[in-house]
């Protein structure tokens, strides 16, 4: 048996500035710009000299030295005896924290313990799993070899059985929607022959060789949109391969530098492998499992029920804050660095204007502020009346071009979130169970303010509050009549079709919120913040 030898890993991160260019607040990044100027790499892989690890080119492994034999006796000696006293306990530990392709797909297909198509995944085996209207999954084990020429996975086999020879896949979570869909292309997994007469339709020969599983995904579709990065992508493979103890090398159809770069700090903490562009890497990659697609559970969301080790949507938020804590520990060094300066050279920053209490003792507010559509026009007298009404306001403009990590730290820190239903409102994931969330629900848009974020708000353990704005605090009101359906109907005019709901309610519309009403969910907010703190016991002095 060819034995490969084992070698420590180490993840390095790299920051390498123009000669002679001070330390300054930079953004992680995996690609680098061309040209000249700063060059910034996210990762990579150290593994030393050996050969056989996962992302390392194939090669012939070294002879066993005597040190090796004898571990490998001693080891030996220390299975048989665990497994004559609890076998059933110790072949658990091998195949849960292994991380190996065994563990993998037997974990991944069983979907938690729920029986499904592919339960039961065999050694030279195909199987998809078609049940969900959501998204289609497929997996396969054996001699798998990635071939991008032909959009395919390549299944080596010796088995002469016509079952399962190819299965085809669009590895993405929005299968009903078929305009979408037809966007994302298509791979193949496929039998073949370990040699054949026929050039074309051997075997390709590995350049890469990995012993973890591949995750096959794509990041096409409606990536764009923050609330279907996280909703399509980045919680869906949390729910499948969160249990792979980051033993797994995720394989990306329409791969994007940009979302490699905003979403690396997350992807690092599910694999500790670098990620494979799938149409531009033309090596041929080897693997001993493929799982193609992703798992989804609904909105914004992960059910502990249907995860093989039960974990939820706490479990994903506490995923957040080991990936961020780096990056947070940094800009709040470089924030502590930026004020010593300052003092140095004297300089005194504009007085605040007083408040009733020192802003320690105030709970934090943050009002997400919109561009474009569905603006609070009268945005600065609600922050002036939150701060009356006792918060601590702070309010964030994030665009495509905010780094995620500086949304995450400021709402991380909040007690209180303020915003018009939208994407952005995505972003309640990056608050602390126990806190506020306060939706303002626009005319017409009652249904999905509730369904993609209210519902999954309260889930994550937040206090949810839907403002259902009046006609009156519309900007609709300023267009059309008193008594027209559009402000008295919306759910009439919304059987007119998607088109027409988007045109009319989320395309042109702004809010004014009325701030004798608006004051009163503030109030509540208080309240409710004021009362946790009273019940929190006093950290130790």
């Amino acid at each position: 048996m060819v034995q490969q030898q084992q070698q420590q890993q180490h993840r390095i991160y790299i920051l390498q500035f123009r000669k002679g260019e001070p330390e300054q607040e930079v953004a992680c990044k995996v690609s680098q710009p061309k040209g000249s100027g700063r060059r910034v790499m996210y990762y990579y892989q150290d593994y030393g000299g050996g050969g056989g690890k996962s992302g390392k080119p194939a090669q012939s492994a070294r002879g066993l030295s005597l040190r090796r034999i004898l571990a490998m006796l001693f080891f030996s000696f220390l299975c048989v005896g665990t497994l004559l006293v609890a076998p059933v306990s110790f072949l658990s530990f091998v195949h849960t924290d292994d991380g190996g392709a065994e563990a993998a797909a037997a974990t991944a297909a069983r979907g938690g313990g729920v029986p499904g198509p592919c339960s039961a995944v065999g050694n030279d085996s195909l199987c998809c799993d078609r049940t969900s209207e959501r998204a289609d999954i497929c997996f396969a084990r054996g001699d798998l070899r990635m071939h991008s020429t032909s959009s395919s996975f390549l299944l080596v086999s010796g088995n002469n059985s016509t079952a399962a020879e190819e299965e085809r896949i669009r590895p993405y979570t929005r299968k009903w929607e078929a305009n979408v869909m037809a966007t994302i292309d298509e791979v193949r997994l496929r039998r073949v022959s370990p040699s054949s007469g026929d050039a074309a339709a051997a075997a390709p020969k590995c350049d890469v060789r990995h012993d973890v599983p591949a995750l096959l995904f794509s990041t096409g579709g409606y990536t764009g949109n923050v609330y279907h990065e996280f909703n399509d992508g980045i919680l869906p493979l949390f729910v499948t391969a969160g249990h792979l103890r980051r033993r797994v090398v995720l394989v990306i159809l329409e791969y994007h530098d940009w979302w490699i770069t905003k979403y690396g700090d997350v992807v690092s903490q599910l694999s500790e492998f670098p990620p494979v562009d799938f149409t531009a890497d033309r090596r041929v990659h080897c693997f001993p499992e493929v799982i193609a697609g992703l798992r989804i559970h609904g909105e914004l969301t992960v059910d502990p029920a249907r995860t093989p080790e039960g974990r939820g949507i706490a479990d994903f938020r506490r995923l957040l804050d080991d990936a961020y804590r780096g990056r947070i520990e940094f800009l709040d060094r470089l924030e502590r660095r930026a004020a010593r300066k300052r003092h140095r050279r004297g300089v005194v920053l504009p007085r605040a204007p007083p408040r009733r209490a020192a802003s320690g003792d105030r709970p934090r507010l943050v009002i997400v502020s919109r561009t474009g559509s569905r603006v609070i026009e009268n945005e600065a007298e609600v922050a002036a009346m939150a701060g009356d009404v006792g918060f601590d306001v702070r309010v964030i403009r994030p665009d495509r071009t905010t780094e995620l990590c500086k949304i995450y730290k400021e709402l991380n820190a909040s007690d209180a979130m303020v915003g018009v239903h939208g994407a952005a409102m995505t972003h309640f994931l990056f608050m602390r169970p126990g806190k506020v969330f306060i939706q303002v629900v626009p005319l017409g848009t009652d249904w999905a303010a509730g369904a993609y974020y209210g519902e999954p708000a309260a889930r994550l353990g937040l206090r949810y509050v839907g403002y259902k704005i009046l006609p009156e605090e519309s900007s609709l009101s300023r267009e059309y009549p008193t008594g027209d359906p559009v402000l008295t109907d919306p759910a009439g005019v919304a059987q007119r079709g998607w088109d027409v709901t988007k045109k009319v309610y989320l395309d042109r519309q702004n809010v004014r919120l009325d701030l004798a009403r608006f004051r009163e969910e503030l109030v509540r907010a208080h309240q409710y913040l004021a009362a946790g703190r009273r019940r929190r016991p006093r950290a130790p002095e």
